[in-house]
């Protein structure tokens, strides 16, 4: 089953190097090809697909979404018209009674004309007759741009464009999908059998919505043959009578067998929930990994004389949108499901809470964000977790981020989690042995947690989390978008030499975007703008192996311990993840000594040396004093910058020169610039053409001064400004900067010759 949908976040993980019955080669026809997967149905207006074939277009529904990547898609782009839903019967493989994620392919096509109105594109459209249906990876967005790279979208593209056959076996075997559709060896128990179960009662609630009152009466009276139920005759109504409650969400009901109690207790009474329920699903006989919550923070809503007359409906809402939002695909679900969590988060005896509820209901969809889970996911995954101040709850948004970050994570194979039941699990086992095995809770004002009313207790804060790294794709295309004047061609170059050397060095004159364009290639190269696979140090005369690779550090206690520094930190990062690429960014490599920082490690940066079998020990044991060789992985990947204008800075030795691949970097002024400044800063037009002429002659000059030469001629981000101007800014603008950036540079440049410096300004200047 395959819910909440693919998230872009899972576009490049996994790398092809071993296919497996995959998808070597996609066919392209131009380089940096894209290929676009999009919907045809808008809420009330229907299904469009026979409108954009007859008429050659497709056509974005929203006027306020997906504007930018509509305005993205180019001439030679391949289209397919998709369809998003999912299914449990009638599939063509074993899905061992779980749903699956389906999208039909109803027609593909080549964009030949894109309006650049963020709303339409003009198609060669070829009907496909009858639809294939393709599983597993899917996405629920209208829009969806699948780049080639790794066997998921390879395989998707070949399946679409090509007619080749999906290779089911390997997607039901991948990390993510093995749980639920996996071939299991024989005698192996299913981790989460209890799963179905969840479901099936979650499902069945659902009738109640709008009629509460069975459900209260038979809850009522299990509570008098099961004493483990009549914590729920603690409701105080309006008149200040108290009882036995009298509406009751599906969260507090599901949480009847998720409290603090027996395992015996909890399957009597999900067996009676059940029976009532008419759930034909065994009941678990463990319940290993699942959130409990604290027996003294079992209700989702206060008191009736507390709450709010619709706190109960808003409980029902999310969880019927969560259910939804599982099984389709839609745009309309989502933002239901965004509207209700928002509306239900914030409520009183919420919080965190909800994200349990939502994991019970629907356990391969949601993640829950118990304690347990949230210390798991911060502290041993590394993955952070947002949440809004004062009260620490977290938004529907960032909650669903979080989820496709996960889920991103779980299609790596040495994940330590492949699933949110996994991970749930293993935030368990995790903190086996103690006492917080459910949501804690803090006791208050001096009165001890066994003699606290339940219903009094309220969420305790432990402050805000940091923010998540969240990723979206990135391509060469997006290096372009940003404002890079370099060509696709030219691009796609710089890539290819990283990709086979490992090690690149963008060289150039001040100001030529050698440092912009490096954090660009290395999430261009990942595939995503993915900030924590990309770590970035800056080299300096100060600077040691000691602090880059390892060395002793003096600790808070006056003592001496060994610390990794950045490069080993990547190393590790790596060596756990073989399927992802990190990238260290080294600004100015030249600035300190490369020989000395990098130290035994300079021989192992050469792409031939990335084995283990080339490991080396470092200067330094590991931190427990044992000697363990050291290698650098395949997927470690160095981008250096070098200014070769500064007189200042070391010549780069040749041991250095040999394992890099090294790209000049140019003043790029031309067409592509004008149009940039023009179209995105506002630079009066003319005014642009003035610029770039004043700055042309400029750079003749420098180049042809024998004391300085081309290296030190000034780049295109002197005069590429940062900002959109304001009209009629343009000339005051460009006289600050010759003011304040260049002519300083001059003077520097010409130190020996100050009147040469004033000189070469006042000529750039003239008539200004």
């Amino acid at each position: 089953m395959m819910k909440l949908g693919q998230q872009q976040t899972l576009l490049r993980l996994l790398e092809p190097n071993a296919p497996q019955g995959g998808w070597m080669n996609v066919k392209t026809e131009n380089p940096g090809a894209q290929f676009w997967f999009v919907g045809a149905s808008y809420g009330e207006k229907g299904d469009q697909t026979e409108r954009f074939l007859s008429e050659g277009i497709w056509e974005n529904g929203y006027t306020d979404r997906y504007l930018d990547l509509v305005q993205a898609m180019r001439p030679g782009d391949r289209i397919a018209i998709k369809a998003a839903y999912t299914r449990k019967h009638d599939l063509p493989f074993d899905n061992h009674g779980h749903t699956v994620s389906v999208m039909a392919i109803k027609a593909i096509g080549k964009v030949v004309e894109n309006l650049n109105d963020g709303r339409r594109v003009r198609v060669d459209w070829t009907r496909v007759e009858p639809p294939r249906e393709w599983y597993f990876f899917t996405h629920r967005g209208t829009v969806w741009r699948v780049l080639p790279g790794n066997w998921h979208e390879d395989g998707l593209i070949s399946f679409a464009f090509d007619k080749q056959a999906q290779d089911i076996e390997r997607f039901c075997n991948a990390p993510y999908w093995r749980e639920r559709f996996g071939t299991k060896p024989a005698g192996m128990p299913d981790r989460f059998a209890w799963a179905s179960f969840y479901e099936a009662v979650a499902s069945a609630l659902l009738k109640y919505r709008t009629d509460r009152k069975p459900l209260v009466a038979f809850i009522e009276e299990l509570s008098e043959r099961l004493p483990a139920v009549g914590y729920l005759g603690s409701d105080r109504y309006d008149n200040g009578e108290q009882g036995f409650v009298r509406d009751i969400c599906p969260f507090t009901t599901m949480g009847l067998f998720n409290r603090g109690v027996t395992t015996e207790n909890r399957r009597a009474i999900a067996h009676e929930i059940a029976e009532f329920l008419g759930v034909t699903e065994p009941v678990p006989a463990i319940f290993d990994g699942i959130p409990i919550l604290n027996n003294l923070q079992s209700w989702f809503f206060p008191r009736e004389a507390d709450r709010k007359p619709d706190h109960i409906d808003a409980l029902w809402r999310v969880f019927a949108a969560g259910i939804a939002l599982a099984d389709t695909e839609e745009d309309a679900a989502r933002a239901e499901f965004v509207r209700a969590f928002d509306d239900a988060m914030y409520r009183p005896k919420v919080r965190w809470k909800l994200t349990m509820g939502l994991y019970w209901s629907q356990p391969w969809a949601f993640a829950t964000l118990d304690r347990n889970s949230r210390n798991y996911i911060t502290n041993q995954l590394r993955v952070p977790i947002k949440a809004s101040t004062p009260n620490e709850r977290i938004s529907a948004s960032d909650y669903l981020d979080l989820i496709g970050t996960l889920r991103a994570r779980f299609a790596e194979a040495s994940y330590p989690a492949h699933s949110f039941p996994e991970l749930s699990l293993e935030a368990w086992r995790h903190h086996a042995g103690s006492e917080a095995a459910e949501e804690d809770v803090e006791p208050q004002d001096g009165v001890s947690g066994d003699a606290r009313d339940e219903t009094t207790i309220e969420e305790n804060d432990d402050g805000p989390s940091p923010q998540p790294n969240l990723t979206v794709p990135y391509t060469v295309t997006d290096i372009v978008s940003d404002g890079c004047f370099l060509s696709l061609v030219e691009i796609e170059g710089l890539l290819a030499r990283l990709r086979d050397k490992k090690n690149l060095i963008l060289q150039g004159p001040p100001g030529t975007g050698k440092t912009w364009l490096a954090k660009r290639l290395a999430f261009a190269l990942l595939g995503a703008r993915d900030e924590s696979r990309v770590r970035t140090v800056q080299f300096h005369p100060n600077l040691s192996y000691e602090d880059f690779v390892r060395g002793w550090r003096p600790t808070g206690e006056g003592k001496l311990a060994l610390v990794e520094g950045p490069f080993m930190e990547v190393i590790s990062a790596a060596l756990k993840e073989p399927g992802a690429k990190h990238v260290v960014v080294i600004e100015e490599i030249n600035r300190g000594n490369p020989a000395q920082i990098f130290g035994e490690l300079l021989t192992l940066l050469e792409a031939g040396k990335r084995t283990p079998k080339d490991a080396i020990e470092l200067c330094y044991p590991d931190a427990d004093g044992k000697r363990r060789p050291v290698h650098i992985p395949e997927n470690v990947f160095v981008v250096g910058t070098m200014n070769i204008a500064d007189r200042s800075l070391a010549l780069v030795d040749l041991a250095l020169r040999r394992r890099f691949a090294f790209v000049n970097l140019e003043p790029r002024l031309g067409e592509a610039w004008r149009q940039w400044v023009v179209g995105a800063c506002k630079l009066d037009p003319d005014g642009a053409k003035d610029i770039e002429s004043r700055l042309l002659k400029l750079n003749e000059r420098i180049a042809a001064d024998a004391r300085l030469g081309k290296q030190f001629r000034i780049g295109h981000s002197y005069v590429t400004p940062a900002r959109a101007l304001e009209a009629d800014e343009t000339k005051d603008w460009f006289r600050q900067v010759a003011q304040t950036e260049i002519l300083p540079l001059l003077e520097e440049y010409w130190f020996d010759a100050p009147g040469e410096a004033q000189k070469a300004f006042e000529a750039m200047m003239q008539g200004w």
